[in-house]
């Protein structure tokens, strides 16, 4: 079964964005990006709310992930800008539990606290990979608000690099 991967940057007090989405205060250079990178390339499809997509999309970025099948999580979105991107109007965990059963390699989820806490809350999420940035926030977007039960970790794997990112990797404990 394919593993879903919670790969997202976060301040130190568990702010994936900004209050407005914005994700503009973590550095998009530095010696932590070739090895997102590289996990990303180990990932054949990518899972994401509106919000997340809507952001690159006003960048005029339409298809995110040209190497990955992307699904976009929208009810209120009609018709996508890419005919790569997939929308679906029903619900994460159902889409996610579908993608888990398919053949291929590990699922991507971007981005998203709220669509998080809702695949959190299913039992959905195998890993998360945290890219810790030496920031407070103070408010923002959270990593995964309203979560309804404890969610154990083991740890995997972690990396300190010299900017001052961590990242820290994690399985999910059943």
């Amino acid at each position: 079964m394919r593993k879903l991967k919670y790969h997202v940057a976060t301040t130190i007090d568990g702010f994936i964005a900004r209050s407005d989405g914005s994700p503009d205060i973590f550095p998009f250079e530095g010696e932590h990006v070739p090895d997102f990178m590289a996990a990303l390339r180990a990932c054949d499809a990518v899972v994401m709310g509106r919000r997340t997509y809507e952001y690159g999309l006003n960048l005029g970025v339409t298809d995110p992930y040209p190497w990955m099948d992307t699904y976009v999580l929208s009810r209120t979105m009609k018709e996508s800008p890419n005919p790569r991107v997939k929308l679906v109007s029903e619900d994460g965990p159902g889409v996610v539990r579908r993608l888990k059963e398919q053949e291929g390699g590990d699922i991507y989820l971007s981005g998203g606290g709220e669509l998080a806490t809702a695949l959190f809350n299913e039992g959905l999420v195998d890993e998360v990979i945290l890219k810790v940035n030496p920031l407070l926030l103070g408010e923002g977007t959270a990593l995964a608000p309203g979560l309804r039960a404890l969610t154990s970790l083991e740890l995997l794997s972690t990396k300190v690099h010299r900017n001052g990112v961590v990242v820290v990797q994690y399985a999910v404990r059943r």
